[in-house]
């Protein structure tokens, strides 16, 4: 229930629910980055589909401009815990946040009195499957703008470019870009999602395993993307592959029926786990 004071409290700032990514301190006079800024904060999260728990007192923090990993076998709570982040677990009946709290820059996304629609725009999602609309190239990269009311001709041009560079794709398909999506490969096809996806300028990236039906070739190219998207976004992945989980991220999560079993950098995860189930699993002796 949201009292008296809390409504009448001014709602939190979405558009600004990030802070600055990077501190920046100083020696002998030079500039020097600090410590990365934490992105998200999920906090003694529990959460449930109908009477079933799926998430089990979650708790770690995501830092700002770097890849975190989810990994986990099917089930395990991953990618319900990445759909939290956005909160498109809302559209599903009976789900819903029982416990805890999910914070960007101090806010609590699930606060009643924040704006769904403006929080999902700030923390875009790039799905398992490429979903390009059934539109031209050109369209699918201005629909998020253009339903914000963005019609400037120029300023939709000017996204469009900047969009598909930043997804490497422009050089690609620069002279195509009033044909369908439908015809691009699916390679071509995630890689606009993440183009469309990026052309609103969020802060944050979802990817639920985002090369699972693509080719090595373009699994690569899109490993590749993710590494140069980190300098602007931060990003989180969920993915099956342990290997791409060891190529692409910083730091990495693992789940095992619906808990957070051991979350470090990456390379410890990988090389020196300090759980025994951790060892198990990127050992491939069960998963």
């Amino acid at each position: 229930m949201v009292t008296a004071s809390a409504m009448s409290a001014p709602s939190p700032s979405v558009q600004s629910l990030l802070r600055p990514v990077v501190s920046v301190g100083s020696v002998n006079g030079a500039p020097t980055p600090l410590a990365p800024q934490i992105a998200i904060e999920i906090d003694d999260v529990d959460f449930c589909y109908g009477a079933s728990k799926a998430l089990h007192d979650i708790t770690l923090n995501i830092a700002a401009r770097q890849v975190t990993a989810f990994i986990g076998p099917s089930g395990c709570g991953k990618s319900t815990l990445l759909r939290c982040l956005n909160r498109m677990n809302d559209l599903i009946d009976g789900a819903r946040v029982t416990d805890g709290q999910i914070r960007i820059d101090g806010v609590n996304i699930y606060d009643p009195r924040v704006d769904v629609i403006e929080l999902r725009k700030r923390v875009g999602m790039v799905f398992q499957k490429s979903n390009p609309f059934p539109k031209s190239i050109y369209d699918n990269i201005t629909y998020g703008l253009r339903i914000q009311g963005e019609s400037n001709k120029a300023r939709l041009d000017e996204v469009v470019e900047k969009s598909l560079r930043g997804a490497a794709l422009w050089d690609e398909i620069k002279d195509r870009l009033h044909e369908s999506a439908l015809g691009m490969s699916g390679g071509q096809q995630q890689r606009l999602c993440i183009a469309r996806a990026i052309a609103v300028e969020p802060e944050i990236i979802l990817m639920d395993e985002p090369c699972s039906a693509l080719d090595p070739i373009a699994t690569a190219k899109v490993e590749e993307l993710i590494h140069d998207l980190k300098k602007q976004f931060t990003i989180v992945i969920v993915t099956h592959n342990m290997q791409q989980a060891a190529r692409v991220s910083d730091r990495t999560a693992f789940f095992y029926l619906g808990k957070l079993i051991e979350y470090a950098e990456t390379k410890v995860i990988f090389m020196q786990p300090a759980n025994a189930q951790t060892e198990a699993y990127v050992s491939g002796r069960f998963g």
